[in-house]
């Protein structure tokens, strides 16, 4: 608020929102054109973001406008016009810059939200490029939960004198329960569907490394009576927000994931996460299983580990000092497995024929 530069250590569900939406309505007037700009790293969280911010400055009736892909870009165009405060995902908002419809010389204060995320994704040359863009005379907020070093590389070059702070974990390790279950492979979905299906209160998050694996572990489920859906970066940005609106009003219980759900969104009522994979980086496993034990509530971590993933799971003990307790794998009945048909645009398929419903993919001609 007094309008130094910032770095703030911050985990999700810690209220940054908050803090730099205050600093942004105490400094925007409303009809002075772009005077904010936030950066985030993905649709979903620009989106809650944009929702967020429009809330707080009810009062003042700032214009938010999100930018990000997968939708129409001719009518963010047609908003820019009237915006007070922009939230945009990195890559659409270089096409506005590219196609000069959006106009930063204006910007007093710039946020840059997950930062860490964001460096991991690869955007370190589009956010410099982004800041090269906004006024020299401006005050800079970067939120991250880890301070990396491109994140320290981007305090020293881009920000003037800033200060430190760093908000407290909100999960509370004495409330989250860690477990895992040695499994074979084949049965390791078998083993989901037998502890998803004892009594679970709240809501759960699945976890997986890849698209091909949500898919296949969300189809499984759905099979078997489950009520999950799956959400990952295949899925256009309609599907994608139908299906966290559906998670977040409990409409589904289950929530099939990859790790572009495990940053930043605030999705409250999550007793349980699964690890149907262990992540690769093991500061991963602690974003995923910060979905849970939060506000005071209890929640549970459980691994699967087959055999492939004792690597990874090695490394992430070695990095944090966490107890996961190992439990007895009960006896499940194997289910019936089912794969996933791969997914193919439309301008793949061969001219004069099309795909029925039902024939796995093969192509018949048209009579």
């Amino acid at each position: 608020m007094q309008g130094d530069d910032l770095i703030a250590g911050s985990a999700t569900g810690s209220g940054k929102t908050l803090v730099f939406g205050a600093a942004i309505i105490k400094k925007c007037r409303k009809g002075s054109g772009i005077q904010s700009l936030v950066i985030t790293p993905t649709r979903e969280l620009a989106d809650q973001v944009s929702k967020a911010l429009r809330q707080f400055s009810v009062y003042k009736k700032l214009n938010v406008v999100d930018v990000y892909g997968g939708v129409s870009i001719e009518r963010q165009i047609n908003r820019m016009g009237n915006a007070d405060v922009v939230v945009a995902t990195p890559g659409r908002l270089l096409d506005h810059i590219k196609r000069r419809t959006i106009d930063l010389t204006k910007i007093k204060i710039l946020v840059i939200d997950e930062a860490d995320r964001m460096f991991d994704m690869g955007f370190i040359d589009d956010i410099k490029r982004i800041i090269r863009k906004c006024p020299e005379k401006r005050q800079t907020l970067l939120f991250s939960a880890t301070i990396t070093k491109e994140v320290s590389y981007l305090s020293r070059r881009y920000m003037k004198n800033p200060k430190e702070v760093s908000a407290k974990s909100y999960v509370d390790p004495k409330k989250l329960e860690q477990i895992y279950y040695d499994v074979n492979e084949k049965l390791r979905i078998s083993l989901l569907v037998h502890l998803l299906k004892k009594d679970h209160s709240g809501l759960v998050m699945v976890f997986c490394n890849t698209k091909k694996r949500v898919d296949f572990v969300d189809i499984n489920l759905r099979n078997q009576g489950i009520l999950s859906e799956a959400i990952h970066g295949g899925f256009g940005q309609g599907k994608r927000s139908s299906t966290l609106e559906s998670f977040h009003s409990k409409k589904i219980k289950v929530l099939v994931c990859t790790d572009v759900a495990a940053r930043g969104l605030d999705i409250k009522g999550v007793s349980h996460v699964y690890n149907y994979d262990i992540p690769v980086e093991s500061k991963q496993y602690i974003h995923r299983i910060g979905r849970t034990a939060r506000a005071g509530k209890e929640g549970m971590a459980i691994n699967l580990l087959s055999r492939e993933q004792h690597t990874d799971f090695s490394k992430l003990l070695k990095h944090y000092k966490i107890e996961i307790k190992k439990q007895v794998t009960p006896k499940v009945n194997r289910i019936k497995i089912i794969f996933p048909r791969a997914r193919r645009s439309p301008r793949f398929q061969r001219k004069g024929t099309r795909t029925r419903r039902g024939c796995k993919g093969r192509t018949v001609r048209k009579r």
